[in-house]
């Protein structure tokens, strides 16, 4: 069986599609790497790269990644809705087919040794690759953000996995590290006011007494004149999607605000939409096998 690793790096550059465009054709350009997906924000000034190969092709595609963004981007110059601590601010690394957790913290390793030793950027290991608990969790890795990176890593609990102890000048540090599939959900909400988003997110995530699964923000979609409530959901499985949907929504009904629309950022897994599909259309006995495109799949391999 071929063996397939999902790449899902964030990069801190949503606004200008021709840098994003240069950044993701140097990925496209490594031979054994198929870009899946470029999904870019501007408000959250911030791109998602989904790209699939094996160990050796995503090594390669990471570093030309790290070479094309690092010229591109100035995290000095840099404003945008979303937290970020580097030009390259997250490489999460997902094991699909044919390699496990196991070979994807092993894999985390070594790119982070790399990138250290080719670009000078300092490099934290996290989620399954995190080298003590207190690293696990990506908001505490990021938190204080490109501008507090200096302070935050002069800190002997903060000294980075590898690298240099200080920050880049203008790509600050990145993240790296194995998990689980992850879904980046958003839900658009039909007002301006920040304080209703930054609400609902608190009653949702985790560190708030929500959901285990759900990391939650409020974010100010200026350019349109709405809010958003951002979401990771680090496992759809045990914290589903319409779930989620409709704790939201009914937040949002106590202030009179309506949801606009949801999206999702980069891929998600098919089973997540079944999910929903299942829930809301109230099927029964439902299962893959009714689903015409995965029968024909599952037949085919």
């Amino acid at each position: 069986m071929r063996t397939v690793i999902e790449c899902v790096p964030n990069v801190s550059e949503g606004a200008d599609s021709a840098r994003v465009g240069e950044i993701a054709a140097a990925v496209r350009g490594v031979p054994g790497v198929r870009v899946l997906n470029v999904s870019s924000d501007a408000s959250h000034n911030r791109s998602v790269l989904t790209f699939v190969g094996d160990g050796d092709a995503v090594r390669g595609a990471v570093m030309a990644l790290f070479e094309a963004a690092l010229p591109r981007i100035d995290l000095t110059r840099h404003r945008g809705e979303h937290p970020r601590m580097g030009a390259v601010d997250v490489v999460p690394l997902i094991p699909i087919r044919g390699a496990t957790a196991a070979d994807c913290v092993a894999l985390s390793r070594v790119l982070g040794e790399e990138i250290a030793s080719r670009f000078s950027v300092p490099v934290f290991l996290y989620e399954d690759s995190a080298s003590s608990e207190s690293r696990r969790n990506l908001a505490d890795v990021r938190k204080g953000e490109f501008e507090g990176l200096a302070a935050k890593m002069a800190r002997p609990e903060w000294k980075p996995d590898f690298g240099p102890a200080g920050p880049h000048p203008t790509a600050g540090a990145v993240a790296v590290g194995a998990r689980a599939p992850l879904i980046a959900y958003n839900i658009n909400l039909g007002t301006s006011d920040l304080a209703i988003a930054d609400r609902i997110a608190r009653s949702i995530r985790h560190i708030g007494g929500g959901f285990r699964y759900v990391k939650a923000m409020g974010v100010e979609l200026a350019d349109r004149g709405l809010v958003q409530v951002s979401i990771n959901m680090t496992n759809y499985r045990k914290t589903p999607l319409h779930r989620v949907f409709e704790c939201v929504k009914s937040e949002a009904e106590r202030y009179g605000v309506p949801i606009v629309a949801s999206e999702i950022v980069g891929l998600t897994p098919a089973e997540a939409l079944y999910m929903a599909a299942e829930h809301y259309l109230r099927i029964e006995n439902f299962t893959t096998d009714l689903v015409l495109e995965s029968k024909l799949l599952d037949e085919e391999g």
